[in-house]
């Protein structure tokens, strides 16, 4: 495997799910020597761990963005209401 990986935090998520996906295949081949193929599944792992927590993050943006949406929907508009000024006479 090539001495000069990418950083992870500095590929994109598609970029990280490829490569991924390329060390998946290459351990599936039983092609590799077992240096080889315990070097790859170590930065598989790296891959599928900043991939799932990228995911987390982004669920939880989702998350913050539904209640955000759901907060407004939930907010009436009173502005159209008859007024309430003559309780105050």
């Amino acid at each position: 495997m090539a001495d000069h990986q990418r950083k992870i935090e500095d590929m994109t998520f598609k970029e990280a799910s490829i490569e991924l996906e390329q060390i998946v295949r290459s351990l599936e081949s039983g092609d590799l020597e077992l240096e080889d193929s315990l070097e790859r599944y170590s930065r598989g792992v790296e891959l599928l761990r900043s991939l799932r927590e990228r995911l987390a993050n982004a669920e939880q943006k989702v998350r913050v963005l539904l209640d955000a949406t759901d907060e407004n929907a939930a907010t009436t508009d009173t502005s159209s209401a008859p007024s309430t000024a003559y309780l105050d006479e």
